[in-house]
């Protein structure tokens, strides 16, 4: 019985201490852990397709911050950062780095950004509480503005305010993508494999592509939070055709704009995949217009048809 009672005390304290902290000030606590804490996470990625076990290490070497993350299943893939450079280490290929703020494809940039950025396209909403991995997590819903893109819901570890779950859902409340922790260890010191990690000579960062003839596409309409943090040209692997890359975002969404010479075969106006990426076409002039990215179908067509040259 007392083991049973100090269970729900457990629970119940850190709740109570924090009943007057708003959705957007836990989202700031775990912008903040996730910069700041040593940790190592064990989680898993789930699509309607896919399921990846991920491991993602955390933490500062002489001020610095250093990440570290490795796929489980297939052959070795991992990345590592180091300050602001990532450098990919894949079976059988060589490795390279890249200019990068965080490893991509593990949580959203809102996660470690400034909360209140979302609040041009989101409302945030603090809901319940429950167990996630054997810890108390409270959990915030980042509900969309608009129909222009998906909603989401995380969950943060009330004692260390890191991540625990994190839902991404379509206007139908179906599950799209869910990133899921099994295992949270806050760490005491950093962990060695991060130490090894800094001391390592990673390759050189690639020189960035050079945009050819200074063309400047812009855009008639993008849904409201949504800017373009990426614009390069170069050449698609495999086919080495040029197109222009535009990359946008609203820190939780992201989407991919290319354009290239149109080719032979025609391209499907539009096409979605069961865990919510989907793709829209267009042409301008002889030119091809090709959105990619997790949003609703009808915002990706919207913006293909306002793409132009000035």
């Amino acid at each position: 019985m007392r083991l049973f009672l100090l269970a729900i005390l457990a629970f119940a304290v850190p709740a109570f201490a924090q009943d007057d902290m708003s959705a957007k000030a836990w989202l700031e606590k775990m912008s903040q852990a996730l910069r700041e804490k040593e940790y190592k996470i064990s989680l898993i990625q789930l699509q309607a397709d896919n399921i990846r076990p991920l491991v993602y290490l955390h933490g500062k070497v002489n001020g610095e911050e250093v990440a570290f993350l490795e796929h489980l299943n297939g052959p070795p893939k991992n990345a590592v950062r180091v300050g602001n450079t990532v450098t990919f280490i894949e079976h059988e290929q060589p490795a390279y780095s890249i200019k990068a703020k965080r490893i991509q494809g593990v949580m959203p940039a809102a996660f470690f950004g400034d909360s209140g950025d979302l609040e041009a396209g989101y409302q945030l909403v603090l809901g319940g509480r429950s167990r996630i991995a054997g810890r108390p997590g409270q959990m915030v819903r980042i509900l969309p503005n608009d129909e222009y893109r998906y909603g989401f819901q995380v969950w943060m570890d009330m004692e260390t305010f890191l991540p625990l779950r994190y839902d991404m859902l379509n206007q139908d409340k179906q599950l799209l993508e869910q990133l899921l922790v099994i295992e949270l260890i806050e760490l005491q010191e950093t962990a060695p494999l991060l130490v090894e990690a800094y001391k390592q000579e990673w390759p050189a960062v690639m020189n960035p592509s050079e945009r050819e003839d200074g063309q400047n596409w812009q855009f008639d309409w993008l849904p409201p939070g949504f800017q373009v943090v990426v614009r390069d040209h170069h050449r698609l692997i495999g086919s080495h055709e040029p197109v222009e890359y535009i990359a946008l975002t609203d820190g939780l969404s992201n989407i991919s704009v290319y354009v290239a010479r149109a080719g032979d075969a025609p391209m499907p106006e539009e096409l979605m995949t069961r865990n919510g990426l989907s793709m829209a076409a267009d042409r301008v002039g002889n030119l091809e217009v090709v959105a990619v990215g997790k949003v609703p179908t009808q915002t990706l067509i919207r913006i293909a048809s306002g793409l132009r040259l000035e």
